[in-house]
């Protein structure tokens, strides 16, 4: 029999696919590939991606392998946009996964691969023009992407490339990626290689430098926002809503006397009597150590305290201002109670990060549940 879980992260489904709507009709005609790694960001990916896939999305981006191999039966294309172990080659052109061809030798692998296999594979160019993480740097990659087009059975359907600093606006490192990286598409075009689907934006750069919407691009890349979240720095071109909340209840409740101790360390004495709570959530859950003793969360639709450090599976909350809490009380860590938000951004400028490590880090064993 399954028991409810003690700590839920509701995913909002419908405001995911508003989201999505909006993000294309912002970057129309550009199509969209839904990045959806990492679990999709820690979300729960097979949901996430049906929606998504209704919503309109046009391909799905992944990190490696077995993210793709997932996602390969729902139908869309799915491209690994870093690169492929050796041991990787074999079974993404069996299954149809878009390829990356970070190099002149990784290509003529797959090739070899796609030979004995009589297999066609699409793939998709990658260029480093300032990452400094895969690709070919781009002031060497005309010459080996001229190469590429004589390999027997590969498909050459996409170029793409990878901004470092594109949550910072109007940075002249970003802009000199995308002189670059058109520099390169102009010099191939000379010798007759074009490419259906060029791509340079994610989430950062559809804000902060539009340019990379707009042609000679005709594909972007989003991950973030589709849920509703971005980078603090960057300029928010779109009105987007938040899809998750993080809930769970009240363990115990307890009237502790003036100079008791909480948590480990004693990071906090009571300095007076106090009606104190103890939530069925800690850092295993997602709660960052950052909030101990800093940060908040909601009770009967008012702010309460942490107090003292979190644990792995407990946190401890001051309840003065919630008299009338009693265990079993939903408490709500991310999201809304009454008139009261406590946001993912404010966790993550507590811990000093982005909200992508916040939802990357909710635990395990939290549920994850799917609205409608």
């Amino acid at each position: 029999m399954n028991q409810e879980s003690r700590v839920n992260l509701e995913v909002n489904l419908r405001k995911l696919a508003e989201n999505f709507r909006e993000i294309r009709r912002r970057v129309a005609p550009c199509r969209v590939m839904a990045v959806l790694k990492a679990n999709a960001y820690g979300l729960g990916v097979l949901p996430i991606a049906e929606e998504l896939r209704c919503a309109g999305a046009d391909a799905f981006g992944v990190a490696e392998i077995n993210e793709a191999l997932e996602l390969a039966p729902l139908g869309l294309p799915v491209q690994v946009l870093g690169n492929l172990l050796p041991n990787e080659i074999a079974p993404a052109v069996e299954n149809g996964i878009v390829c990356p061809l970070n190099d002149l030798e990784m290509a003529r692998r797959i090739s070899r691969e796609a030979v004995h296999q009589n297999r066609r594979v699409t793939c998709a160019v990658t260029v480093d023009s300032g990452m400094g993480r895969l690709g070919m740097p781009v002031a060497e990659a005309a010459e080996q992407i001229l190469a590429m087009r004589d390999l027997p059975n590969l498909e050459l359907a996409g170029i793409y490339s990878h901004f470092s600093n594109a949550f910072q606006r109007y940075d002249d490192y970003s802009l000199g990626q995308l002189a670059s990286f058109k520099a390169l598409l102009t010099e191939l075009g000379k010798h007759g290689v074009t490419f259906p689907l060029v791509h340079m934006a994610a989430s950062d750069a559809l804000n902060n430098f539009p340019d990379s919407t707009r042609p000679p691009f005709t594909l972007v890349r989003c991950g973030i926002n589709m849920y509703g979240y971005y980078d603090s720095t960057v300029h928010q071109s779109m009105r987007l809503c938040p899809v998750v909340e993080l809930k769970t209840r009240l363990a115990a409740v307890r009237i502790l006397r003036a100079g008791s101790s909480i948590g480990y360390g004693r990071m906090h004495i009571l300095p007076r009597d106090s009606r104190v709570g103890t939530i069925a959530a800690g850092y295993a859950d997602g709660l960052p150590l950052a909030l101990s003793n800093r940060g908040y969360v909601l009770v009967n639709g008012v702010l309460c305290p942490v107090l003292g450090r979190i644990s792995m599976d407990y946190t401890t909350i001051l309840l003065d201002n919630a008299p009338e809490a009693q265990p079993g009380d939903e408490v709500v860590c991310i999201g809304s109670q009454g008139d009261q938000r406590i946001t993912l951004e404010e966790w993550a400028q507590l811990k000093g990060t982005h909200v992508y490590d916040i939802l990357c880090s909710i635990g395990t064993r939290v549920r994850r549940q799917y609205l409608k």
